[in-house]
């Protein structure tokens, strides 16, 4: 770790001794697990509150979940630009919080205040007599959803980058916790998402979308508290300006000196000044490939800096187009991630529901692949990881490039599972005359958990392998920006998942419905 890099909150050299190590993500641990207790449920159930409270028809309820989820991927790219370039990590979370803190406050008040709703009814029976939302409300509604993903948005940009910012690659031991740290990062994900699912739905759908809303509140509010509260431990990195402007830099160089040829001996390319190194810029040595971007660090003519870059601002471009080929073949591979849980979910709501006398809610089959991860998690960071790195010598265990594929494979296997149960679903609704009736299919809806199953899997190896390979791989100055490449991911492959579903709808309909219609 370069130690001018980082400052402790005053804004003074770190102590390595008092400053970061495992004790400080503590505190990063209670805000992820925080934050997830609220999103996930709200994420999930907010279909049904926009349709049943609000009065919006469930293709807008559909259309206003996905931009959510979208606009919350988006604000990410955000939070990371801004905490990379201008303010700290650190900043960031205590400025966007808040911003979550008072979108979910704005959406409590409302759904208590009958004023700012459609008056109640029926939306089962009486649904075409339903009054709809007045433009205020709408209006009121949105800025809520839209300050929450913000908040939201820039909150995830950087704890993740946050707490790998407490560890030290260069010690041996400090590495092996920080791959550790990721793993308890999502394990903070899938506990919290779990407690969410059964406590602040139940709230929701039992006492009132108030209470949900203003229980998240206070939620949201302790794990700001509690991340505040660390101040004094962390280890706080120094932003250097914008990185997505130190990458046009190299590109335009680049573009310029493409007719000159490069020097035969690379030490002859223009390195880092002390004086520039003592602003908290991290060295990254020359490597072989992309040989085009070399050209930028060419001594010759003017040495402005849209004519001339060093060094490392050459290899930080080539990581980053380094990664496109990951970002891209997983993104085309994590489109059964969202695929698989929509469709158990629909699956679940054709089936039967009872457990006992008990009635299931399809939605709470969500917390059965959190359930998985969090038992996952602790087994894989505990007991598999110092196995495997015996044999291997990696101190991860596995490498991530193969963590990711085993949660490829999941994910392959998930949706292999997930066909042969329709299949059986259908061949049973067949049966007993209930192809296009509402009536439940005579089949339990436990036949869903091995495809839940490796939902699980896959999100202990492919979730965790992303996270931890795009912070890594991104340079010390864009280790935030890495973080918001990794949610933008998730993004795009939900939004590609509906793309699909809307082609196989229309290449199926032959007049009626599509397949999943």
């Amino acid at each position: 770790m370069e130690n001018q890099a980082f400052t402790d909150w005053k804004g003074k050299p770190i102590n390595k001794t008092k400053h970061g190590g495992a004790k400080a993500t503590y505190f990063i641990h209670f805000l992820v697990l925080a934050t997830n207790i609220v999103y996930i449920p709200n994420q999930l159930n907010l279909l049904n509150y926009l349709h049943d409270r609000m009065h919006a028809d469930i293709a807008s309820s559909s259309t206003m979940v996905t931009n959510f989820i979208g606009a919350t991927c988006a604000f990410a790219l955000l939070g990371g630009f801004l905490s990379d370039s201008y303010i700290s990590r650190f900043k960031t979370m205590l400025i966007f919080g808040p911003i979550e803190f008072l979108g979910l406050a704005s959406l409590a008040l409302q759904a208590h205040l009958p004023s700012l709703q459609p008056p109640k009814c029926d939306t089962v029976n009486e649904w075409n007599s339903c009054k709809k939302m007045s433009n205020l409300n709408a209006s009121i509604l949105y800025l809520s959803l839209y300050t929450v993903a913000l908040g939201e948005g820039c909150l995830r940009s950087s704890m993740a980058s946050f707490g790998g910012d407490q560890f030290d690659e260069n010690d041996p031991i400090e590495s092996q916790q920080k791959s550790s740290f990721f793993n308890w990062y999502t394990f903070d994900i899938s506990l919290g998402g779990s407690i969410g699912l059964i406590f602040i739905v139940w709230i929701e759908n039992n006492k009132g979308w108030d209470y949900g809303f203003g229980a998240s509140v206070l939620v949201i509010l302790f794990g700001l508290v509690s991340v505040a509260s660390g101040f004094s431990f962390y280890r706080i990195h120094r932003p250097r300006g914008s990185p997505l402007t130190r990458l046009l830099h190299v590109i335009v160089a680049a573009f310029k000196k493409r007719k000159l040829s490069l020097p035969k001996n690379t030490d002859d390319l223009h390195q880092l000044v002390i004086k520039e190194e003592t602003f908290g810029m991290e060295v990254l040595s020359h490597t072989s490939g992309l040989e085009f971007l070399d050209k930028a660090a060419i001594s010759h003519g003017s040495t402005g800096a849209w004519s001339l870059s060093t060094v490392s601002q050459v290899e930080e471009t080539k990581i980053i187009i380094r990664m496109l080929p990951i970002f891209l073949s997983s993104l085309s591979c994590y489109i059964c991630d969202p695929l698989l849980v929509v469709f158990t979910i629909q699956q679940g709501n054709t089936m039967n529901t009872k457990l006992g006398k008990i009635h299931i809610s399809p939605t709470s089959l969500v917390i059965i692949p959190l359930a998985f991860q969090t038992i996952f998690l602790v087994l894989y960071d505990s007991l598999f990881v110092p196995f495997a790195r015996k044999f291997t010598g990696y101190r991860t265990g596995i490498t991530q490039l193969q963590r990711i594929s085993v949660g490829i494979i999941s994910m392959c296997l998930g949706m292999c599972v997930a066909a042969l149960v329709e299949r059986k679903r259908k061949r049973v609704a067949e049966l007993n005359g209930l192809i296009d009736s509402s009536t439940e299919v005579p089949i339990s809806m436990f036949w869903l958990v091995a495809q839940l199953f490796f939902i699980g899997i896959s999100d202990v190896t492919s979730f965790v392998g992303l996270l931890e390979f795009f912070v890594e791989e991104a340079s010390m100055g864009m280790k935030s920006m890495g973080t918001a490449i990794f949610y933008c991911l998730i993004g795009l492959s939900s939004l590609l998942a509906t793309f699909v579903i809307e082609v196989v709808n229309k290449a199926t309909r032959n007049g009626k419905k599509g397949w999943d219609g």
